[in-house]
């Protein structure tokens, strides 16, 4: 299954991230990208944060103010069938950045104001599969630009 990076984001620190055009992909995640509570976010396995773009609009369907970058998310990712995402896939960029999906990102109090009375837990993955985030590790470093193709491989 292919798909298309729709934008990446950063941020010193917290959310929401600013969109950027390009990034330095390491094995810590975006070049210029911080985690404020590195208990909960960042580190090797969870490097990369990523949610689905189709994801997204379906919220903003639903009358939440979520937005790319606002959950936090480094990679907003537009073609993918996101609910048949498992931890163990491989993401391959164009350009030659690969990720492998390694947990689903629990929902943060902090991302409360996205959703309407602060119901945050619409994007868990045990209350609603297939709607919640990933973390990714950096399996090869590279850079990544907005717009670029990239393919799925099931871990299965």
């Amino acid at each position: 299954m292919n798909g298309r990076v729709l934008s990446i984001q950063i941020s010193n620190g917290g959310v929401p991230k600013r969109p950027i055009a390009f990034a330095r992909v390491t094995e810590q995640g975006l070049e210029g990208d911080r985690q404020r509570d590195l208990r909960f976010h960042g580190g090797p396995l969870r490097a990369v944060s990523l949610y689905s773009a189709e994801a997204i609009e379906a919220l903003r369907a639903e009358g939440h103010p979520i937005a790319p970058g606002s959950a936090g998310e480094n990679l907003t990712l537009l073609g993918l069938d996101w609910p048949r995402l498992s931890p163990g896939d491989l993401l391959s960029f164009q350009g030659g950045v690969e990720l492998e999906l390694t947990s689903l990102a629990p929902p943060c109090r902090k991302l409360k104001s996205l959703f309407v009375g602060g119901a945050v837990s619409r994007i868990s993955g045990e209350k609603h599969p297939g709607w919640s985030r990933f973390y990714a590790k950096v399996l090869t470093p590279g850079m990544l630009v907005t717009g670029a193709d990239l393919r799925w491989r099931s871990a299965s």
